[in-house]
C-alpha cells in the first residue's frame, strides 16, 4: 500500500479513537492551591521544600525525601528536582530525536503516540495520577508541542514498558536473584538486580535515592531518577522488595497499567508477599515483565508473571536460590510459544545459566559476593566474551545494581559509572529516622558500610570499552547515514574490544561499504567465531558473509 495513503488512513482512524480526551485529561486537583511550592536553596548539593528534601551526596547521587498526600509528594519531587527532570526530558527527547531523525516522521510519532496513549489515563489510579500531576508542573516547556506536560510525563512512564515491547531495540535485558537459608552467610534473605534499561549515556547519569512517606502505605525507598515516580527496584519498611524484568511481548495495540506503576502500587500498599499477588491481580498491564518479589520476614521470593493474557506465580521449592532473566517459569507460561522462542533465541537462557553458574560456585553469599556477582563480566565457564555483551551478568550499560538485605530492611543502591562506582548502603530504618528530625545537611547512607568501586575501573581495559564504545556509536551512525567509512576505525575497534563478536562484525561492515570483501569476510568469519548476543545476530553475521563470499 502506498505510505502516503497508509498514512492518511491511519490518521483518519485515529481521530475517532478519544484522542482528544485523553489529551484533556486531569485528575482531581483539590487543595492543589493551597500546596506550598517554594524551594529553598541551602548550597549547590541541598535543597528543601517543608519537610521535603534533596541533596547530593559525594558519590554524585542525590537522596531525596517525599511526605504527604500525592499532590504534595508531586510537587515537592518536581520544585526539588526541577533541573533534575529537565536533564532526563532533554536525554530522552534526545535519544528519540537520533533514533527518529526525520522531522516528519517524528510528527508521525507524535499522532502514534497520542493514538497509542489513548487509555493510559483510565488504567493510572487517581493517587498516582495527581502524584505525576504535581511533577509534570515542572516539565520543560520546549516540548508541550510534543504532548502537555502531565500528558508527556504519563507517557515516559509507560517509555519502559514499550521498551520491552520493542526489545529488539535492546533498551532492557535485567538480570536478578534471591538467595536465602544455607546459600547466604547469615541464612537470611538477599537480593540483588542489574537494571539494564538503556536510553543513551545521559540519560543513565543520574540516579535517585527516593525515601517516601506516603500519607497512605508503607514508607519505601527506590532507586530512581527525576521525574519518574514508579518503581524499577525498591523496598519497603515491611521488608518488601520489587524489582522488575522484562519478558517478550507482542506489541501492543494501546497503553494500559504501566509495569512500574503496578510496582509502585505493591511497594507502597503489600506487607506480605500475598498482597503484592493480589495487587498485581487487579491490574491490567499491556507488556509482559516478571516482578520479583522479596519479603524478607516471610523469608520468601516469588516471581510475579505478567502479560495481557495470563498471569502466572514461580517459586522454587527445594532450593535456596531463585534466578530471574527476562523469559517466564511460572505453569501458565509453560507452553507459550513466544515465552519459548525468546529462551531459544535471545540472550535470556544465557544470562539465566551463568548466574546459577555464579551462584553454585559461591558456598555462603554476603552483600560483598553479590556485588561481585552482579559485575561479572564473563561468559559460561569463565569464557572472555568480549566487553559489552549482553550474554554477561553485567554488560557494561546498566543504569544500576542494587542489593536488598529485607529482614534488616538494608539497601546497597550502584553509583556511576554502569554498577561499577561504590556501592552506597542505607539502613531504611536510620534513613527515616533521621528525616524525621528535619532538613539533614550531610548524607543519609552509612558509609562504614559501602562497598567499595571495581578495581577494573582503574585499569586500561576499561579505558579501552569507553574508547571503544565512543567509537562503535560513531561507526554505527556513519553506517546509518550513508557517510564515508575510515579503515582505521576497523583497525581501532577489533584492537580495543577484540574477543566481541561486535568489534568484528562492524570491523567487517566497514570493508563492506569500502569494497574490501576479502577483509570483509575475514572479519565477519572472526565474528561468527565469537560468543554471538543472539540468533538474529548469528543470522546476520551469516548473511554478511555470503554477500561477502558472493562479492568475491
Amino acid at each position: 500500500m502506498n505510505k502516503c495513503i497508509l498514512h492518511i488512513l491511519i490518521i483518519i482512524v485515529f481521530s475517532s479513537c478519544g484522542i482528544k480526551k485523553s489529551m484533556e485529561h486531569k485528575p482531581d486537583l483539590s487543595g492543589f492551591e493551597e500546596i506550598d511550592t517554594t524551594r529553598i536553596k541551602h548550597s549547590d548539593n541541598l535543597y528543601s521544600l517543608g519537610n521535603n528534601q534533596l541533596y547530593q551526596n559525594d558519590l554524585g547521587v542525590w537522596e531525596m525525601y517525599l511526605e504527604g498526600n500525592a499532590l504534595e509528594r508531586g510537587v515537592a519531587h518536581g520544585s526539588l528536582g526541577r533541573e533534575l527532570i529537565h536533564h532526563q526530558e532533554k536525554a530522552f527527547m534526545s535519544k528519540l530525536e537520533e533514533m527518529v531523525p526525520s522531522e516528519n516522521y517524528r510528527g508521525f510519532l507524535k499522532t502514534f503516540v497520542s493514538w497509542f496513549n489513548r487509555k493510559l489515563y483510565l488504567h493510572v489510579s487517581e493517587e498516582y495520577k495527581q502524584e505525576i500531576y504535581g511533577v509534570s508542573r515542572y516539565g520543560l516547556k520546549k516540548y508541550d508541542d510534543f504532548a502537555p506536560a502531565y500528558i508527556r510525563m504519563l507517557y515516559f512512564h509507560g517509555a519502559h514498558d514499550i521498551g520491552h515491547a520493542l526489545q529488539d531495540l535492546m533498551l532492557v535485558g535485567c538480570t536478578s536473584f534471591a538467595a536465602w537459608d544455607d546459600k547466604t552467610s547469615d541464612g537470611e534473605l538477599l537480593i540483588g538486580r542489574n537494571f539494564d534499561f538503556y536510553a543513551g549515556d545521559d540519560f543513565g547519569e543520574q540516579k535517585i535515592a527516593a525515601f517516601v512517606k506516603p500519607e497512605e502505605g508503607h514508607k519505601f525507598m527506590m532507586y530512581t531518577w527525576g521525574g519518574m515516580i514508579g518503581a524499577l527496584s525498591g523496598m519497603n519498611m515491611q521488608g518488601i522488595t520489587v524489582t522488575i524484568n522484562a519478558g517478550k511481548s507482542r506489541m501492543p495495540l494501546v497503553a494500559k497499567t504501566p509495569i512500574s506503576l503496578l510496582a509502585r502500587e505493591i511497594l507502597q500498599y503489600a506487607g506480605t508477599i500475598e498482597e503484592a499477588i493480589a495487587i498485581a491481580k487487579k491490574r491490567e498491564v499491556f507488556v509482559s515483565e516478571s516482578i520479583m518479589v522479596g519479603s524478607g520476614d516471610e523469608k520468601r521470593t516469588v516471581l510475579i508473571e505478567v502479560s495481557p493474557g495470563k498471569f502466572g506465580v514461580y517459586e522454587v521449592e527445594n532450593r535456596d536460590q531463585l534466578v530471574c532473566s527476562n523469559h517466564f517459569q511460572s505453569e501458565a507460561y509453560s507452553h507459550d510459544k513466544k515465552n519459548k522462542l525468546t529462551r531459544e533465541e535471545s540472550h535470556t537462557q544465557y544470562r539465566y545459566d551463568r548466574m546459577q553458574q555464579l551462584l553454585d560456585e559461591e558456598d555462603k553469599l554476603n552483600p560483598f559476593k553479590a556485588v561481585e556477582i552482579l559485575r561479572n563480566r564473563r561468559g559460561l565457564d569463565e569464557q572472555s566474551i568480549g566487553m559489552g555483551n549482553e550474554k554477561a551478568i553485567n554488560q557494561l550499560l546498566a543504569h544500576h545494581g542494587i542489593i536488598f538485605k529485607p529482614a534488616e530492611r538494608k539497601v546497597w543502591v550502584s553509583s556511576n559509572p554502569y554498577q561499577m562506582g561504590e556501592f552506597i548502603h542505607y539502613d531504611l530504618n536510620q534513613v527515616f529516622a533521621n528525616y524525621e528530625k528535619g532538613i539533614k545537611s550531610s548524607s543519609v547512607s552509612t558509609k562504614e558500610f559501602n562497598i567499595p568501586a571495581s578495581s577494573f575501573l582503574q585499569t586500561q581495559e576499561y579505558q579501552d570499552y569507553e574508547a571503544f564504545r565512543a567509537l562503535e556509536n560513531d561507526v554505527k551512525r556513519d553506517l546509518n547515514g550513508d557517510k564515508p567509512l575510515s579503515e582505521k576505525s576497523a583497525i581501532q575497534l577489533v584492537q580495543l574490544n577484540p574477543d566481541f563478536w561486535e568489534a568484528w562484525y562492524f570491523a567487517g561492515r566497514i570493508y563492506y561499504e569500502n569494497k574490501e570483501y576479502k577483509n570483509a569476510l575475514i572479519h565477519f568469519k572472526q565474528a561468527r567465531k565469537r560468543e554471538i548476543t543472539s540468533i538474529p545476530d548469528l543470522r546476520e553475521v551469516e548473511k554478511m558473509i555470503r554477500k561477502s563470499t558472493g562479492k568475491i
